[in-house]
């Protein structure tokens, strides 16, 4: 499971705002002419305010992730720092994840964060089945709707090792890799049900996805992956921002 961020800076907040409350209805009534405030006062005084403004930023406008594995290459590689707008789905309770306000509805195609239905634990994939659509996969073939989706060649060839492929979906152009030593014997059809998103990494023959767990609930999106603002190599190298940028 992840680390709850949002849980500990709320506590955070919590604290240092009661303890501003406390100081100033009795605390500091005690306290003689002069005399300093305590540690603990003058440090809720000077960072309550600036993490409630970082709790504000990351529950309800921007939140950044980083890329822990490969399973979207190429479109984010490991070491890929992300941001995810968190408003564009909705208006979500912070920690509860309770939707208070609808703005928009995930979109074929889009890459998004979310908590797969079997564990607490952020995922970024690709949304590939809205609700109510077929989803076919057969032979490294993704159809949609009875739709065989496009994906040309774009490098390697026949017999390398890895392909890049272009897919086009949803109108949205991307890369996606194949691997052809590998044979996941996957032959699904399924029928995606109502408040539900079927995921795939780009990564195809390397992500535990929808085809492993199932269908991500509604309730569980967290937001849209929209750029990448850092990146960072495994290991003691320096972060640079080469790949900084918007993302399909």
């Amino acid at each position: 499971m992840d680390i709850n961020f949002p849980l500990i800076l709320m506590c955070f907040v919590a604290a240092g705002t009661i303890i501003w409350i406390v100081d100033a209805i009795w605390l500091s009534k005690t306290r003689a002419e002069g005399e300093q405030e305590p540690f603990l006062v003058e440090n809720a005084k000077s960072l309550t305010p600036v993490l409630a403004l970082v709790f504000v930023i990351r529950s309800f406008m921007y939140e950044p992730f980083q890329i822990p594995s490969a399973s979207m290459e190429k479109t984010l590689l490991i070491g890929d720092f992300i941001l995810v707008n968190k408003y564009t789905y909705g208006i979500r309770l912070p920690v509860w994840r309770n939707k208070v306000l609808s703005i928009n509805d995930p979109q074929r195609g889009d890459v998004m964060v979310f908590f797969p239905p079997h564990k607490d634990q952020y995922y970024i994939k690709r949304v590939i089945g809205l609700p109510g659509d077929l989803v076919q996969y057969k032979n490294k073939v993704l159809t949609i709707n009875g739709e065989i989706q496009q994906q040309p060649l774009s490098s390697g060839n026949k017999r390398a090792l890895f392909q890049q492929r272009t897919e086009y979906l949803g109108g949205v152009e991307h890369q996606i890799q194949h691997r052809i030593d590998i044979d996941r014997k996957e032959d699904i059809s399924i029928r995606v049900p109502e408040g539900h998103y079927y995921m795939m990494g780009d990564n195809r023959d390397n992500s535990a996805d929808s085809r492993v767990w199932g269908t991500v609930p509604e309730q569980r999106i967290v937001g849209k992956a929209v750029a990448i603002w850092m990146h960072k190599e495994p290991g003691w190298h320096l972060p640079t921002f080469s790949r900084a940028g918007s993302f399909k």
